[in-house]
């Protein structure tokens, strides 16, 4: 079992197959799309997703994708006026989708099945949109609040809608749901500061960075001095405690539901390495994906922990 967790990279044909996921025609090119699209943007969410059951395993792709798509709007336009007509697209395909009626694109389209299969809130999908399109201001969070804010708006929604694939609606489950998504959130935005320092952008809570001297230069040069250090530290912090809270209601949470909880395995590695490093967030060793943690969420999802 754990081999062919090893081989993920083939759990999915690639664009040559004859036949992708036992699909034909263009239902096999949508499958394909989300396929090539998450393991390219989202790995780890990739793996997640095929650990899943069956049922649930097409709609958490289709919502990754979806979250991937919103996710490099911000990257990928260099005006905010284009950024925004993107994410009015989203908005109006949500609609659209609630209506039975979605556009002919990739992912619009398999959402739909998904929405259609499981009844998902379109409340949660729309609080992705929204937070994604308030985020294109381009600007650091003023407050570790903030990004928590943000963070419970995108990641714990997408995981309330990977609970809903699921069949499951649980207060226990939900409160767990809510800091593993802050927990997330705040890893993501550290994991990717090496890349935003070097396009001279730094999104880290202003206020940490305040109270530790540390300037935005500080980390445009990609410094590793202690001021610096102490500001990852401080962040890192907060995500390990989000980790902590999450795992409180385990007693209380079905066991169904820790799979929709997997990217735990992901978030613990991270705050391992960089605490490994001694919170030098630029530290090369950080730079590449561990290559156990497809084992680790095998192993996770066998045990139905989190």
């Amino acid at each position: 079992a754990i081999f062919k967790v090893i081989n993920f990279s083939c759990a999915f044909p690639t664009m040559t197959s004859p036949n992708v996921c036992c699909e034909k025609g263009p239902l096999a090119h949508l499958l394909l799309f989300h396929v090539l699209l998450l393991r390219s943007r989202d790995y780890d969410g990739f793996v997640s997703s095929l650990l899943l059951p069956e049922e649930a395993r097409r709609s958490s792709l289709a919502l990754r994708a979806f979250n991937v798509e919103l996710a490099q709007v911000k990257d990928s336009v260099s005006q905010k006026t284009i950024g925004l007509m993107r994410m009015q697209f989203w908005k109006t395909a949500i609609e659209e989708i609630y209506r039975d009626e979605p556009p002919n694109q990739p992912v619009s389209a398999e959402l739909w099945r998904a929405v259609r299969k499981h009844y998902l809130t379109k409340r949660w999908l729309l609080r992705i949109i929204t937070e994604r399109e308030k985020d294109l201001d381009d600007r650091a969070y003023r407050n570790l609040q903030e990004l928590e804010k943000y963070a419970e708006n995108t990641q714990s929604s997408l995981i309330y809608l990977l609970l809903e694939c699921l069949g499951l609606k649980n207060v226990h489950a939900d409160h767990a749901a809510s800091h593993i998504g802050k927990a997330q959130g705040i890893v993501t935005c550290l994991r990717a500061t090496p890349y935003h320092s070097s396009r001279r952008k730094v999104y880290l809570p202003m206020d940490i960075c305040m109270l530790h001297g540390a300037s935005q230069e500080d980390f445009i040069r990609g410094s590793r001095e202690q001021n610096v250090r102490d500001v990852v530290y401080d962040i890192a912090s907060q995500a390990h405690v989000h980790l902590q809270h999450a795992r409180s209601f385990s007693n209380n949470v079905p066991a169904a539901a820790n799979l929709a909880f997997l990217q735990t395995v992901v978030l613990e590695d991270y705050l391992q390495r960089v605490r490994r490093a001694d919170f030098d967030v630029f530290h090369p060793s950080l730079k590449n994906r561990n290559p156990l943690v497809p084992i680790q969420l095998y192993i996770r999802s066998w045990k139905k922990s989190y």
